[in-house]
């Protein structure tokens, strides 16, 4: 079983001068479900090498079982600082695709040629794709063969408007992503209760709302990789 992981190369929240990145919790906790499932994890970004980290994942309240786990891990942390750039990743080596949030992937995984070649690529092997928070983003721009939105039709989650106000980015982010998958078509899901577990599946398209439901998320990827034996 090998899984691809995508994490963004960006690093600055717009112009406010605050950094951004990947949100440690949604990578460490589905990296260490399929680590335990003994998947062979490979990662990747858009320019390779150390990918940024969300400062505020790393932050005391932030932190969980699985970063404390990440943190203390010297392979997984060499295995991190040198992702392997996307444009050399070809979908034929793997069997899934996860693709961790955090705010960074909002503006340089949303519309990357790279990100879209993949996602469409492993769909029309019949290869599942996985995102959890922010990174649904990467759905926006891909395409179904006819040229239809991807998500037209489809289930999917996010982060959701009302979490993105809570967080106070509202103003700042380049698009809330809620109101894009459902611009694109998208039958868009959620919890009751902000930044609760949630997870929907939609074929071989999974996708996760929150931080919190990021393991649930990878959790549900290894089913639909179950069915296809």
């Amino acid at each position: 079983m090998k899984i691809l992981m995508v994490l963004t190369s960006h690093d600055r929240m717009g112009d406010t001068g605050h950094e951004t990145g990947f949100w440690l919790e949604e990578f460490a906790a589905p990296y260490y479900v399929f680590k335990d499932a003994g998947a062979e994890i490979t990662l990747a970004s858009p320019k390779g090498g150390l990918p940024p980290v969300d400062p505020n994942s790393q932050a005391e309240e932030a932190l969980t079982e699985e970063t404390r786990r990440f943190e203390a891990d010297d392979e997984a942390r060499s295995q991190l600082a040198e992702t392997r750039k996307l444009a050399d990743v070809e979908v034929s080596d793997f069997d899934a695709v996860f693709f961790p949030g955090g705010h960074g992937p909002l503006w340089d995984l949303t519309g990357d040629p790279d990100v879209r070649r993949l996602i469409e690529g492993f769909l029309a092997a019949e290869r599942p794709v996985a995102a959890v928070c922010h990174a649904p983003t990467v759905l926006l721009e891909a395409r179904t063969p006819e040229g239809v939105p991807l998500v037209k039709g489809r289930k999917v989650t996010g982060f959701a408007n009302s979490e993105e106000e809570a967080v106070g980015l509202t103003q700042v982010v380049p698009h809330l992503l809620e109101d894009a998958l459902k611009a694109q078509g998208g039958r868009y899901e959620r919890s009751d209760d902000d930044f609760a577990p949630f997870q929907v599946r939609d074929g071989l398209l999974v996708t996760g709302q929150n931080p919190a439901s990021s393991a649930s998320t990878a959790r549900l990827l290894l089913e639909v990789l179950a069915e296809r034996g």
